[in-house]
């Protein structure tokens, strides 16, 4: 990649790539022959279509897979940060999801097929979905409810919880999906940062065979939400004993149940806030990433359509929650837009059984699985012999999305749940981009192991060292994108000085993505980690995740986590954390990890500490939270945000080990 100057940065700022991986799997013949991007000239002739003349692809795109209400004037206006799509039109994200699909004959087609965690299930057409989602609106404005307003949704992964995000859409409330997991500590602090007026809950739901009681905790975070004017509650255990406060508290039978069912969707500004969705930071605060509604809309759909081929007998089954970005985009508003039938699950993939998920494959005929790496390294943990009970054969295309796969964890997930017959698509996106940003397009793109491959239409991603100059390939920099896409993140909810310090201040005009990549010599793009999990070890930055997929291409190793943490000779030492499958954890394995990293990718690489583990500290999507490593490996006191950590006990295990 030339600088403006036409030459490459040279500079020491850039990572060094260490890992090799050159393994390459074409698509099927039989696959291409069907697919909805079929050669590679066809993405190209789209992707210069987007890259040459950005409006005018977009607004052809817009007019084919929208409904519009009134027309729009412009369809990009863009002065870094800010960003407005299709300006001055109208449109309704509920009404596509919903109407325009009735109104195109597929009202009888099942958008979602339902699966509670005790076997209980449930089938809601598209027009069934409409009439429960209209109830659903229509009780919110009963209860004060109107365009503008924050909603918060705190609900098991029921029908409802998709219901209660289209309903809100509908009547243009803005949604703030927290996962039913968050302590009331952090509903809290959401529904105050937000000005929630709602709050949407449950009696509480199924894991792992126990019932999480979830009126409970939103009453206690009820009790410092001061905005919050009423409580709706779901009755999904069926607990008579839950205390219901007057005036404020009313269960979901009493209020939705008995509405007719026929509200029309509100034309929307294209601007209009659709939702927020809360990520962690690094500071005591979440943020609060907006979406608005014409933009993000469309990038979920076409970005639905083109990575994952839909068919339209497709059964396609992202196993997110929707407490996270990607259960809004790709269980909601991306498939519900194309008309797609999703399967929703609402349990643990290992209750009762760590076989589950292979159960519900088998059980629907899914055809399609998009699922996390980190549940991907917990099956190949929990054994093949749960897989080879079922019968697989109805898949035809898998995904990976969260954090990126190491490529031993792919190899497995090819071979054993896609029977090497299966295109892997392996996605890299954000909670702020909205959707996919690059993937393997399952027709036409030969996929290496590790690699999210290439940019979708109408993304111009540039890789560049600390001083904004772009790196050589296969040299690791930071990860920018240099031209606006419709799904991008209009804002953080209140706070415009953090929006432009955290993404926009580091690379003048450009969106920092906040990873580090490279680019090999095919144009195939790699994610190397987080630009704070950059390991500096005497004057070579290394990657984080390069070292990852060393250790855990050890037989042994389940999963691994490195950090950086301080070395008064090399500047940083590399410390691993190691979670393993049936070797026993001592002196010897230790040893032998080390000169297996050695042998993998050199001397430079070898970690100075591997602490072994039950556990690492994990977000509630997964993805393992390395910053909180690092103050355990240097012995320092945790900091920042950790009302994302899915289990506190994992900190206090890692602390005592020695």
């Amino acid at each position: 990649m030339p600088d403006a100057s036409g030459s490459a940065s040279s500079s020491s700022s850039q990572i060094d790539h260490v890992l090799i991986e050159d393994r390459k799997f074409p698509p099927p013949s039989e696959f291409t022959a069907q697919a909805v991007i079929s050669s590679e000239a066809q993405y190209q002739e789209l992707y210069d279509q987007a890259a040459n003349n950005r409006d005018g692809f977009w607004d052809a795109q817009a007019k084919e897979n929208l409904h519009w209400f009134k027309p729009y004037d412009k369809v990009c206006e863009f002065e870094a940060p800010n960003a407005k799509w299709f300006v001055g039109g109208q449109t309704n994200a509920s009404y596509n999801c919903l109407d325009r699909n009735i109104d195109a004959g597929i009202g009888d087609r099942a958008a979602i097929i339902w699966e509670g965690e005790p076997g209980d299930t449930r089938t809601l057409t598209y027009r069934e979905l409409r009439t429960e989602v209209c109830k659903c609106a229509e009780a919110m404005i009963e209860l004060g409810i109107g365009t503008g307003d924050v909603v918060s949704i705190y609900m098991p992964m029921t029908p409802e919880l998709a219901i209660t995000m289209l309903a809100c859409a509908r009547i243009g409330a803005v949604h703030s999906v927290i996962f039913a997991g968050f302590s009331a500590e952090s509903i809290a602090d959401r529904n105050n940062d937000a000005g929630a007026k709602l709050v949407i809950t449950s009696d509480g739901l199924y894991r792992r065979g126990k019932v999480l009681p979830l009126k409970a905790t939103v009453d206690e975070a009820l009790a410092k939400s001061p905005t919050v004017k009423h409580c709706l509650v779901l009755k999904r255990i069926g607990n008579d004993d839950v205390p219901m406060k007057t005036g404020r508290d009313v269960w979901w039978h009493d209020v939705v149940d008995s509405q007719p069912g026929t509200l029309p969707a509100t034309p929307l500004d294209s601007e209009a806030s659709l939702f927020i969705l809360y990520t962690s930071g690094s500071t005591g605060k979440p943020k609060g990433i907006r979406h608005t509604t014409a933009g993000y809309n469309l990038w979920a759909k076409k970005t639905f359509q083109w990575v994952f081929d839909h068919r339209d007998d497709d059964v396609y089954w992202c196993t997110a929650d929707c407490g996270w970005i990607t259960g809004h985009s790709y269980v909601v508003y991306g498939p519900m837009s194309a008309g797609a039938t999703c399967l929703m699950y609402e349990g643990a993939p290992n209750h009762p059984a760590e076989d589950r998920f292979w159960d519900l494959v088998e059980k629907y005929k899914v055809s399609i699985l998009y699922t996390a790496p980190t549940a991907i390294r917990a099956f190949i943990k929990w054994g093949d012999e749960h897989v080879e009970k079922h019968d697989l054969s109805s898949l035809r295309l898998l995904g990976s999305v969260g954090e990126g796969i190491n490529p031993e964890a792919w190899m497995w997930y090819h071979e054993k749940i896609g029977g090497k017959k299966c295109p892997i698509v392996d996605t890299w996106w954000q909670t702020e981009t909205g959707g996919i940003m690059m993937s393997p397009l399952p027709g036409i793109t030969a996929t290496k192991p590790g690699s999210c491959t290439k940019p979708l239409p109408g993304v111009i991603p540039k890789i560049v060292d600390e001083t904004g100059k772009p790196v050589e390939d296969n040299h690791g920099g930071m990860l920018c994108i240099a031209e606006p896409w419709p799904g991008m993140l209009r804002g953080i909810w209140g706070d415009d000085d953090r929006f432009v310090e955290q993404y926009w201040a580091t690379v003048p005009g450009m969106y920092l993505t906040g990873d580090n990549a490279r680019q090999d010599e095919d144009g195939y793009y790699w994610i190397m980690g987080r630009i704070d999990d950059v390991i500096n070890v005497s004057g070579h930055r290394l990657s984080t995740i390069e070292v990852e997929s060393a250790l855990v291409s050890h037989p042994a190793v389940c999963e691994a986590a490195v950090v950086g943490r301080h070395d008064d000779l090399k500047g940083q030492a590399i410390a691993a954390f190691v979670t393993i499958r049936d070797a026993q954890p001592d002196e010897a394995l230790r040893k032998e990890l080390k000169l297996h990293v050695r042998k993998q990718i050199g001397a430079l690489a070898q970690p100075d500490d591997i602490r072994f583990t039950a556990t690492l500290p994990k977000t509630r999507s997964g993805k393992i939270m390395r910053r909180l490593l690092r103050d355990v490996a240097s012995g320092r006191e945790i900091v920042g945000d950790t009302s994302t950590l899915e289990d506190l006990s994992s900190l206090a295990k890692l602390n005592d080990e020695d």
